[in-house]
């Protein structure tokens, strides 16, 4: 039951955005979907997987997407990416991120997902700032190009037939290149239903502040939905970030590591009520034990309690122990072994309220962003990077 929330659990900056009016916000539409509230868990490698997805979507979620899955993995039968690639029977809808640098693959990978009947939702990405895809061409160098972006969107929502295309990007490489107005541009010419704006550039990674002007003056020129990605660690960031920057949804992606719950403060506030409080150490230990459960069952008893030692981490952050505690979870072997541990807990310990806003998943400071030789030498080339550009890792 909603209630009203302990202000120890809301930031300063949050403390005068009261919850939505009726009728404030309209349902976020991407083609011919509608997404109430206008909220997206955002794409996270090695954590969007249907397990997680899962309980997300349990909390109110209305939109997650998967992993990453790249496009000449797929068209090649790669076994992990057709397995990353499958979706819950509950899930609807089905919504997918596809990642590829040359327009042939990211086609036919497009045609196989549609013509299977895989997906409702297909989403770009353009964004990533890992360095050994940067210095091949990839990923968040892509956008540098803008004739090639147009290629590769091309591509995909010409293949697409009626699923609904979108596409998520940073401001760009660094501070000398930034090129979100130009993926702005080239997304809303090439027929995508909507873009996703990560107010970073790939040279900051995942430090510092976003900067949600960018955001603003996005939407402000697009005439298709911009969806706003970055800081978004409370359910009133969602509401701030709306009201502020005229964006018509939000992606969420750190700030529900370990807080799957933060979907259903967002639901609240959205309906025009007050959240209740953050759960209790005991009901956070009943989701571990569920998590964990749920990645069991998906992908093998062994394996599953072993992706779920970085959830334990992000579950238990600020919570008594310390890191005594976290250091036993993070080497559990058996889902056993992490009930034994739980057992310990003191469950009627309230959620700290230091971990609300506490950095969750990765982390990193400015740094150079490496590109190909040569590469700001033709920024007019549209040809595609070599086969090597982070195209047959799937999940990022």
């Amino acid at each position: 039951m909603s209630g009203r929330m302990d202000p120890r659990y809301v930031s300063p900056e949050n403390r005068e955005v009261p919850p939505a009016a009726p009728g404030e916000f309209p349902p976020l539409r991407l083609g011919p979907l509608e997404v109430w509230p206008p909220v997206v868990l955002a794409p996270m490698a090695g954590v969007t997987n249907y397990p997680f997805r899962a309980l997300c979507r349990r909390f109110g979620a209305p939109l997650c997407v998967s992993e990453m899955i790249t496009a000449r993995a797929l068209v090649r039968g790669d076994r992990k990416t057709r397995r990353l690639a499958e979706f819950g029977p509950e899930e609807s809808p089905r919504s997918l991120q596809l990642y590829g640098v040359d327009p042939l693959s990211l086609a036919e990978a497009t045609r196989i997902l549609v013509g299977e009947g895989r997906v409702d939702h297909l989403d770009l990405n353009f964004g990533c700032p890992v360095r050994k895809v940067t210095i091949r061409g990839g990923g968040a160098a892509v956008p540098l190009k803008p004739r090639l972006l147009a290629r590769l969107v091309r591509a995909v929502v010409g293949s697409a037939g009626g699923v609904p295309v979108t596409m998520k990007f940073r401001m760009g490489v660094d501070e000398e290149h930034l090129s979100y107005r130009s993926s702005g541009r080239v997304a809303e010419a090439e027929g995508a239903a909507a873009v996703c704006l990560h107010a970073r550039t790939a040279a900051q990674l995942y430090g510092g502040e976003a900067r949600w002007e960018a955001i603003a003056e996005l939407a402000g020129r697009l005439s298709i939905p911009v969806i706003g990605n970055g800081d978004v660690y409370e359910g009133r960031d969602a509401l701030r970030m709306m009201r502020g920057t005229g964006c018509a949804g939000v992606a969420v992606g750190r700030g529900c590591l370990g807080r799957p719950w933060l979907f259903r403060d967002l639901a609240d506030l959205f309906e025009g009520r007050e959240p209740p409080d953050p759960p209790r150490f005991g009901e956070v230990a009943d989701l571990m034990r569920e998590h964990a459960a749920r990645l069991g069952a998906w992908i093998g008893e062994e394996r599953g309690i072993l992706a779920f030692r970085k959830f334990t981490a992000w579950y238990t952050k600020g919570f008594p122990g310390g890191a005594g505690l976290r250091r036993r979870l993070t080497r559990i072997t058996s889902r056993e072994e992490l009930d034994r541990i739980l057992s310990g807990i003191d469950r009627t310990v309230p959620f700290p309220p230091a971990g609300v806003r506490a950095r969750r998943g990765k982390r990193g400071g400015a740094r150079v962003v490496r590109l190909p030789e040569g590469y700001l030498e033709n920024l007019d080339d549209d040809t595609p990077p070599g086969e090597e550009a982070g195209e047959d890792v799937s999940g990022g």
